[in-house]
């Protein structure tokens, strides 16, 4: 990876499209490890509370800037891929990346990852991707016994969004021992894990707070013979209440703390751009404890992630996504008592 990154003039950085706190945190942490020698790339706006993460106002959104980011692609003499494991997953960005011959470099956590990279870091058992890179800095996948770079409150910040997130605020995938010795050394270079937490989680509208009240109380539904929950919203239901991006974040989670529900799925609809022929409905699954959804999320709705939580999509009506949903459910999931 030095190599690669010391013989470069021209740094971009790509994540995924919808970018979550990992995709967010990832490609930030590997920015400023750069020292701000690089562009960040993102295909779509990123939500609004994580604007406030350090350099994220120097991020170009591809598709609000096409003919801005298409030559610094173009131009990019290194591409270092973080959060995602296929160029599909950056839309029309992914056929820029393939198409530009330079060294490329992947860092990620999910499986299975495509053969398209020049160096690949590559470990599904990571909470994250942001742990992975904390790992290739300062930890025990470094190239060198010194730490390739200071770590600092800046980078800190980065790193811990990536691990809370991905990790459901530490309520999933977070039993190893040495994700806390991680935090710990966050915390010593000036981790201010709370503002995080708080700028993160505690920065909604009316209107997210009233769209949430609106999808547990008039569009859940569940499943007890196979402890799964189900909430769908339509395109018209978040114009409704205003929808901006990242305002159904965490909803998913929210049905598992029914008791007896173990699976949680959410189906978003996203009306058909131009060009298009349908809408496409985005897919989150969550878990808890020995109950896998990553098979299930890749089967069927060619998405993966976690075990414990997973994405993915389809192209057509709601009412499709359900119908292929109820049908596939009972081979995938427990029945339990």
């Amino acid at each position: 990876m030095q190599n690669l990154i010391q013989s470069a003039q021209h740094i971009v950085i790509f994540t995924h499209m919808a970018p979550d706190g990992d995709a967010m945190g990832s490609a930030l942490a590997m920015y400023h490890y750069l020292g701000g020698n690089a562009q960040i790339i993102v295909p779509n706006a990123f939500p609004a509370f994580f604007g406030w993460m350090p350099g994220a106002d120097k991020i170009l959104v591809y598709e609000n800037n096409t003919e801005v980011c298409n030559p610094v692609i173009a131009a990019a003499d290194l591409i270092i891929c973080t959060d995602f494991n296929d160029p599909k997953r950056l839309g029309p960005i992914g056929e820029k990346l393939l198409a530009n011959p330079c060294p490329k470099i992947l860092i990620d956590h999910h499986l299975n990852p495509m053969d398209f990279a020049t160096e690949v870091y590559s470990y599904p058992d990571a909470t994250s991707t942001c742990e992975i890179i904390y790992r290739l800095l300062y930890g025990d996948l470094r190239e060198t016994d010194e730490p390739l770079t200071k770590l600092n409150e800046t980078i800190a910040a980065c790193i811990y969004t990536g691990l809370m997130t991905d990790t459901g605020n530490f309520s999933f995938n977070s039993t190893r021992c040495e994700l806390y010795e991680i935090i710990a050394e966050l915390l010593r270079a000036g981790l201010k894990k709370d503002e995080i937490y708080n700028a993160v989680f505690n920065q909604h509208t009316a209107d997210r707070v009233r769209l949430t009240g609106y999808a547990l109380y008039r569009k859940m539904r569940l499943y007890p013979e196979y402890h799964l929950a189900l909430i769908t919203l339509s395109a018209e239901e978040l114009e409704r209440y205003h929808y901006q991006v990242g305002d159904t974040e965490g909803l998913v989670n929210m049905p598992l703390q029914i008791s007896d529900i173990y699976y949680s799925v959410f189906m978003r609809e996203e009306r058909p751009k131009p060009g298009t022929p349908s809408s496409r409905i985005r897919i989150s699954f969550r878990s808890q404890g020995d109950r896998p959804v990553n098979i299930w999320a890749h089967e069927i709705f060619h998405g993966g992630g976690h075990a414990n939580a997973s994405g993915g999509e389809i192209y057509g009506t709601m009412g499709k996504a359900v119908r292929l949903f109820e049908q596939s459910f009972p081979k995938y999931l427990k029945k339990e008592d």
